[in-house]
């Protein structure tokens, strides 16, 4: 009895210290221990577009309304462009219609023969994920949904998304719509992303059109003289038992479900000037989806801080001056114009170098400069390297922790005579050196 008493008070023993080594220092666990209960799951920041979690992010799954996401840009696109605007009004087709009088689906209850405006067919999708109205934009914009679609792939095709296939504008199956299915995909098509190319067309989104979180954070909103509620729980305020979903500082941005697709959802959040993007595939329920993102969340605003870790005008010690041909000077400094920064996890600041890339088409054949040069000329770039044990890929194509590298000073061209006495010392020097080579061979 005693044996098992002492055996039992040293697992607990065991168990006090492992929690107050979690208490104590926090930053070093809670990324051991997170467990995001998705097939698929992303966590992105918003600005840089850095990838701070992953979890098979790659695999192409069905989005479900998701998709929204594509044809709210392109509505935002065509306002921006001034094809349409928010006061824009149009009717419905007989098949949007008998897509919004089938209970099975996300329906406001359109009317035939009744004038809508852009502004309250774009809030009905983008609060109440109503299929409908979605193709009633998609309609409005290019005269039909199948060349609608063309336009959903050729957007995501310039956005650069990973892995896409859109054959419809809501997300829906296009089994469920029947012979309306857009001509020139199939019966039994349906649209597929990536959580990696969720988040990036989410990155998109919100980063080209602001004001489209301006309606995706609205908790209700009134559409015909009815109040139409947000599928989107983690608003704060939510009415009734779904504001305990709340979530500080969530705006955004598009909830999904299809039988298919399970329940997914791409959110968008910000807190004191910090914004991240996360996405969740194939989740267990419309709670679990909510429940799964916030621990993305809780991870990213916990454990990351945005930081300056070289300040602009460092100069890099084996590299801070380049060789200068024609010039009044043989070398002049170099050093970054901007602050190089990143969001770095709690207690991974030494883990980041940086890394010097001078332009070969400022350099001669010999890699030196050549006068004339300015001042704050750019002449390369700087970027940070990180050397930890995490993997932080990024969803753009571009190096976003990279900054210019400039002249410190400016380098006048040196006189011609000086021109003429350096090219004869060369000269020599040249004759000198192959005469020594010529000795040389004869020994």
């Amino acid at each position: 009895m005693k044996q098992v008493f002492k055996t039992s008070l040293a697992v607990m023993m065991a168990f006090i210290l492992s929690m107050s080594a979690v208490w104590m220092n926090p930053g070093n666990t809670y990324a051991a221990t997170v467990n995001v209960e998705a097939k698929s799951a992303i966590l992105v920041d918003a600005d840089s577009g850095k990838i701070l979690f992953e979890k098979e992010a790659d695999l192409t799954l069905p989005p479900a309304s998701m998709t929204k996401m594509m044809t709210e840009y392109l509505v935002m696109e065509a306002i921006q462009q001034g094809s349409i605007s928010w006061d824009t009004t149009t009717q419905i087709s007989q098949y949007a219609y008998d897509i919004s009088a089938n209970a099975n689906f996300s329906g406001v209850g359109l009317k035939m023969n009744k004038d809508y405006t852009v502004e309250e067919l774009y809030k009905a999708m983008a609060i109440n994920s109503d299929n409908a109205t979605t193709i009633a934009l998609a309609e409005l914009i290019a005269g039909t949904e199948a060349e609608f679609v063309k336009m959903m792939n050729e957007k995501a095709k310039e956005m650069g998304l990973p892995d896409y296939e859109f054959v419809n504008s809501t997300g829906l199956n296009n089994s469920h719509l029947g012979d309306n299915y857009p001509e020139g995909t199939a019966p039994d098509a349906t649209n597929m992303l990536s959580a990696r190319s969720a988040a990036l067309l989410a990155f998109h989104l919100i980063n080209d059109y602001p004001e489209s979180l301006d309606i995706s954070s609205q908790p209700t909103a009134e559409f015909d003289g009815q109040t139409i509620t947000n599928w989107n729980w983690m608003i704060p305020n939510m009415p009734g038992a779904l504001s305990q979903f709340g979530y500080e500082g969530v705006d955004g941005l598009k909830t999904g479900y299809t039988e298919l697709a399970g329940n997914t959802f791409t959110g968008t959040a910000e807190q004191n000037g910090q914004r991240f993007i996360t996405v969740v595939m194939k989740t267990d329920s419309r709670a679990s989806r909510f429940q799964q993102t916030a621990k993305l969340f809780d991870y990213g605003f916990q454990q990351f801080q945005e930081q300056t870790l070289y300040e602009a005008g460092y100069q890099l010690e084996d590299e801070s001056e380049i060789e200068v041909a024609k010039g009044k000077e043989e070398k002049v400094a170099v050093e970054t114009n901007t602050d190089l920064q990143t969001l770095v996890k709690n207690g991974e600041d030494e883990q980041y170098s940086i890394k010097y890339n001078l332009s070969e088409d400022q350099l001669n054949e010999d890699g030196k400069l050549v006068a004339p040069i300015e001042k704050g000329a750019k002449v390369g770039t700087a970027s940070l390297v990180y050397n930890g044990e995490e993997s932080y890929d990024n969803l753009l194509s571009e190096n976003p922790n990279s900054v210019d590298v400039v002249t410190t000073a400016a380098v006048e061209k040196s006189n011609w005579f000086m021109l003429m006495i350096g090219g004869i010392g060369e000269f020599f020097s040249d004759i000198f050196s192959g005469a020594v080579d010529m000795v040389k061979s004869w020994f």
